[in-house]
């Protein structure tokens, strides 16, 4: 077997360093060593800028007249080298060259078309689609189908992600549409199981609006002795995570959920803080509204709850709630109202609150003269002056 250093010290002092480089590469690809061969191709443009061919000096060692060349014969070769991962199905290894020339699409676009075996280790592919973005409602579909819902409702809810506001909505519907069918399911499972004859529901496609409210409202034996069907911590989160949504079918969904929960009995109703004390039925008529459906309804009744909590007892927390699904309707000179009427207590002592403050809102809403009004109040000179000159801009 023939020495391949000796093979290329023969080749240098023959032909020349151009060729024993050139002949180092096609060795590298034809052997599959890529990681290789990228060093390989940045010794062949420092051999050609006349530089010092170690490839893994720094860059800054180099004439400042030629960083632009160099850089772009880094993006070449990660380019090349990643996109030979690529072809042998190395997805990981391929993304430590795409990201390194911040190139995510020929990544996405790779794991977009694979279908994982089910024997195949996919923590690293989550890892690159989801947790690092490349791909995140792929990552998240393998989440959900590999380690169940518990683990995508964790995955969701811890409140570390950092992905926009539609990548989290794409994740809380899939939450939603699992946790329904798996709901249909075991209600239809159990209705044949005491019927002898499945409900004409169980032949509806997957997902159709209505099945489980009807399921539900026509078999109240289904509740009998503290059952229950799913997990009701799963279901408690879901249907709390659905508060984020926008308008969407889901939401609907989420509704006949809360149509189921609001049936189940004695240690598994829970017990909700203000102004969710009514359980289930609340969260329906928060959803509603986030729905569209009889707005002005459910927005009295959360009124009400705001007008009737004793904050020495609850706190503030049914005002916030309020603000926040106001701010959500785009009504943000009510919100405005609320915070001034309800919070501007709990914002003079310095408590953390789940909506924005006053200061924020009138900011938000360009209302300048509660600012200063609100100012003036509280002897606060520097925000009174502020919102004057700024009702001036």
């Amino acid at each position: 077997m023939s020495d391949p250093f000796s093979h290329l010290q023969s080749t240098l002092q023959s032909q020349g360093p151009a060729k024993a480089i050139e002949e180092l590469c096609d060795d590298l690809r034809q052997k599959k060593e890529y990681n290789s061969l990228f060093y390989a191709l940045l010794m062949k443009k420092r051999q050609e800028l006349g530089v010092v061919p170690i490839p893994t000096g720094p860059a800054t060692d180099l004439p400042e007249s030629i960083h632009p060349i160099y850089e772009e014969a880094i993006r070449a070769a990660a380019r090349e080298v990643g996109s030979l991962y690529l072809k042998a199905n190395m997805i990981p290894q391929a993304w430590v060259y795409f990201r390194m020339i911040d190139d995510p699409a020929p990544i996405r676009a790779a794991l977009d078309a694979l279908t994982p075996g089910d024997d195949d280790d996919i923590q690293p592919l989550v890892g690159i689609a989801f947790y690092e973005g490349v791909h995140p409602e792929k990552g998240f579909a393998w989440i959900l189908q590999r380690y169940g819902l518990c683990s995508a409702i964790t995955t969701v809810g811890g409140g570390e992600s950092t992905h926009s506001e539609a990548v989290k909505h794409h994740c809380v519907k899939a939450l939603v549409r699992t946790l329904y069918n798996e709901l249909r399911h075991r209600l239809t499972n159990e209705i044949e199981s005491h019927d002898g004859a499945a409900p004409l529901e169980a032949s509806l496609p997957a997902e159709t609006p209505g099945v489980v409210r009807r399921l539900v409202a026509n078999h109240d034996w289904l509740f009998a002795e503290d059952a229950y069907h799913i997990d009701t911590s799963h279901l408690s989160s879901v249907v709390q995570m659905c508060m984020t949504l926008p308008p969407c079918p889901e939401l609907g969904l989420a509704r006949e959920m809360c149509a189921y929960g609001a049936k189940l009995t004695g240690r598994f109703i829970g017990q909700d803080e203000p102004p969710f004390d009514g359980g289930y039925r609340a969260y329906d008529i928060y959803l509603g509204i986030l729905a569209g459906d009889d707005v002005e309804g459910g927005l009295a009744h959360f009124r009400r709850k705001v007008e009737v909590a004793d904050p020495q007892e609850v706190g503030t927390y049914p005002a916030e709630v309020f603000v926040n699904l106001l701010i959500k309707l785009g009504r943000g000179k009510e919100a405005i109202d609320i915070a001034r009427k309800y919070l501007i207590d709990a914002e003079a002592e310095g408590r953390q609150l789940t909506c924005p403050n006053l200061n924020e809102l009138c900011q938000r809403y360009h209302a300048y003269d509660v600012l200063s009004e609100v100012a003036r109040e509280r002897g606060d000179a520097v925000h009174f002056l502020a919102g004057l000159l700024a009702a001036k801009a």
